[in-house]
């Protein structure tokens, strides 16, 4: 301040010069008021008043006479030379009232950035730990740090470093350290010096504590010429972790700005860290209500499925004793059903398997290019032998397709075992395929029979899901073969849907990707 007002003295001194003995003004005083208006704006109402009483007696000195002293003879002359020092005080007073509201101005425009860059920053996180990690870098900038970080634990001794603008070292906290304390009514926070028995530093990844200097702690001044600062975060009076912030010991405390935006900050994080902990209690509340539901709902049908299997192999096995009352044909009835039971014993394990591949996401699809009618010839010649009076009628007539044989083979398995057990003897089942749109193959497989209703349609994808008043065939399902169906045709590039068939009772659609035959085999197997 000294600076300026020495400056802005001799400069308006020499103008003053210039103005009465170069030009013959006969009062050029005014213009000390340039340098008081300078002054102002620049050091503030103190710099202001010092040039507004130096202009006073520099003038009485210098320009009025008798010149070199401070003695005025002339009372007009010494009025001029007052009403200078009153207006300079006037207005350098109001120059520097304008100057601090501007400052203000500016400060709560930064303040209002700062807390809306803040605010977005959680609106729009991706993640809670990006979003902390742009604050960190709010707070450091606009409350004038060296460097801040965010620590999540419950206290200063369990606190985990979620971001940090530091360069990767691990922050250590001195015994010594100022904590903004928070009062519950209207009274401005503030900030207080507290003595810690040893410092910690909280632990990143795979960073543990650490204690303090012991000069450190003895003399209670940070090392490098840092204060600390600590903002604690709480939700709902629950500690969730900590605002830390290190700042160039030179500088004096946050002032109310800058405390007010870490305080902000800090409050904001902690209403968003407790609904990410209100969010992933809700969600392993659904996760373990789902896991139940899914345990029940698997041994209930699993449980149900078995027994009838079982209850037929054992009475079939038991006709087949050595000196039973069977006849031969008896004996190869026995043994088909055993065969064919144990078939669909095998098939459920199967489908129980693949269903837990499929929501382990493990399932790896090994594409090559097949005929329709040479990829489903062993699930077409399965159902052959079960259809009972049903009829089945297959036209695969279409472009090769590229898909997994396996997968393909087993989720067609699956479409028309759900079709027998949920159709009556008398029903025909088409099978039927053509070229599609996009360079995809369409096969449909349908039936005449009751069909379910048009809102179930939706959910005949789902685990364990029953289409209600359904018509039942030779027993009941699991309610899963759908759902591996659809697992196994999306593994291997397809899509599964389904409607209500021309036929009159249900069809499932399988859209399948057509394989890319080179031209010249395909005008070959035309010709």
């Amino acid at each position: 301040m000294a600076l300026v007002v020495g400056v802005s003295l001799a400069l308006a001194t020499l103008a003053v010069e210039l103005l009465e003995h170069s030009f013959g003004v006969a009062n050029a005083s005014s213009l000390y008021l340039v340098a008081v208006v300078l002054s102002a704006l620049l050091v503030g109402t103190g710099g202001a008043i010092a040039v507004a009483a130096g202009s006073f007696l520099v003038y009485n000195f210098l320009f009025t006479e008798p010149r070199f002293t401070f003695t005025i003879h002339d009372p007009g002359v010494l009025l001029s030379v007052i009403l200078l020092l009153f207006v300079g005080v006037v207005v350098g007073e109001l120059a520097a009232l304008q100057r601090g509201r501007a400052d203000a101005a500016s400060a709560r425009e930064r303040e209002a950035r700062a807390m809306f860059a803040v605010s977005r920053s959680l609106a729009t996180r991706d993640s809670t730990a990006a979003a902390l990690a742009r604050i960190a870098d709010v707070i450091r900038t606009e409350a004038r740090m060296e460097r801040v970080w965010v620590a999540i634990g419950a206290d200063p001794a369990t606190e985990r470093v979620a971001a940090d603008t530091g360069e990767g070292q691990p922050p250590a906290t001195p015994a010594r350290l100022r904590v903004l304390q928070r009062t519950p009514d209207e009274e401005p926070a503030r900030w207080i010096r507290v003595q810690r028995p040893g410092a910690v530093a909280p632990r990143g990844g795979g960073g543990g504590s650490a204690a303090a200097d012991p000069a450190l702690v003895a003399s209670g001044r940070p090392a490098g010429g840092l204060d600390n600062y600590r903002i604690r975060i709480e939700a709902s009076g629950e500690p969730l972790g900590s605002i830390w912030a290190q700042r160039a010991r030179d500088l004096d405390e946050p002032d109310d700005t800058e405390t007010r935006l870490m305080a902000a900050a800090a409050d904001q994080a902690g209403q968003t860290l407790s609904r990410d902990r209100a969010e992933e209690r809700t969600r392993a509340a659904e996760v373990a209500e789902q896991s139940d539901a899914l345990k029940s709902a698997l041994l209930q049908s699993v449980s149900h499925d078995l027994r009838t299997p079982l209850a037929t192999i054992r009475a079939a096995a038991g006709g087949l004793r050595p000196g039973g009352p069977l006849s031969d044909e008896d004996r190869q009835a026995s043994a088909d059903a055993i065969e064919r039971e144990v078939e669909y014993l095998n098939r459920l394990v199967t489908n129980l398997l693949d269903l837990s591949r499929i929501e382990a996401g493990a399932l790896r699809a090994r594409r090559d290019v097949f005929e329709l009618d040479d990829a489903l010839a062993r699930a077409i010649e399965s159902i052959r032998s079960r259809l009972g009076a049903r009829t089945l009628e297959v036209n695969l007539a279409a472009p090769p397709v590229e898909v997994d044989p396996v997968f393909l083979d087993e989720a067609v398995a699956n479409v028309l075992d759900n079709a027998l057990k949920h159709t009556p003897e008398s029903t025909h089942i088409r099978i039927v395929a053509h070229e599609a749109a996009d360079g995809r193959v369409g096969m449909t497989v349908e039936d005449d029979g009751p069909g379910v209703r048009p809102d179930v349609l939706p959910r005949l994808f789902e685990k364990f899901y029953r289409a209600p008043d359904a018509a039942r065939g030779s027993r009941g399902g699991t309610g899963i073969g759908l759902a591996v169906a659809r697992g196994l045709i999306e593994a291997t590039g397809g899509h599964v849907s389904a409607r209500r068939s021309e036929l009159g009772g249900l069809a499932i659609d399988l859209d399948l990707p057509m394989a890319m035959v080179p031209e010249e085999l395909a005008t070959g197997r035309s010709a």
